[in-house]
């Protein structure tokens, strides 16, 4: 069966297509109330990555505090995951990717809130993220229940493909890993078959157990209680570079 991009990104070079540069839909939900239009404006400059200077070096500087590991997680979401990780892992610095603007309001009260500072954002398409950072720079990417597009004529949107998988092994560290939720079936099955043309993952399930059972320390997000309301499993995908 074909997956849909072969014509784009079969050589996974850095050829523009639809799928690398927007994988989200709207912009902007229900009008923001002032104190989130206040964080948009003034908190989120103070948060946002500087993607038209050179990354810093090391990229742990990226943030105020000291850390000794960098993770990237592409569409956050409401943010539980990301901040329940800032959270309970000060040693790490985190950069959350997120184009909707209401989540990302949300995401910053909780940042003000708990006072977190080993967290930097992007407001925008994750990929201009990856093609700004350097070689073997972050230890893990998180790809958690990314919109699936699931109309076949929209399946070059699903933001795993050869390029950006590509993208993907480009960033991370030797051994650095590439984590992947979702509840429907047509998309973990796409990543599967994409990891395996690729060539450079390792997929470390030994059993079905292990991709049934969520990340170590999982807090949940709100689209898994959908999904589980709607009685979908869910599986949790664990890649290593090779």
């Amino acid at each position: 069966m074909s997956t849909g991009d072969e014509n784009n990104d079969a050589t996974g070079g850095a050829r523009r297509s639809r799928s690398t540069e927007a994988f989200f839909g709207r912009r902007k939900g229900k009008a923001l109330r002032a104190n989130q239009e206040r964080l948009i404006h003034d908190a989120l400059d103070a948060l946002r990555l500087d993607l038209g200077s050179p990354p810093p070096m090391p990229l742990a500087s990226l943030v105020p505090v000291s850390v000794s590991t960098i993770r990237l997680e592409i569409g956050f979401g409401g943010g539980e995951h990301l901040i329940h990780r800032a959270r309970t892992q000060s040693d790490t610095g985190f950069i959350g990717v997120e184009p909707f603007v209401n989540s990302m309001a949300k995401l910053l009260a909780r940042i003000e809130e708990l006072g977190l500072r080993n967290i930097r954002l992007h407001d925008d398409d994750a990929v201009q993220v990856l093609d700004w950072l350097p070689e073997a720079s972050i230890d893990r990417i998180d790809l958690l229940y990314p919109d699936p597009w699931p109309k076949k004529k929209h399946w070059k949107r699903r933001f795993v493909s050869q390029v950006n998988l590509a993208r993907f092994h480009r960033v991370l560290k030797p051994g650095g890993l590439f984590c992947f939720a979702s509840d429907i079936d047509t998309y973990v099955n796409w990543v599967l078959r994409h990891i395996d043309r690729h060539g450079g993952f390792e997929w470390t399930a030994r059993n079905a157990r292990d991709w049934l059972t969520p990340f170590e320390d999982w807090p949940g997000t709100r689209y898994e209680a959908k999904a589980r309301r709607e009685g979908r499993s869910s599986a949790y995908l664990t890649f290593r570079k090779i």
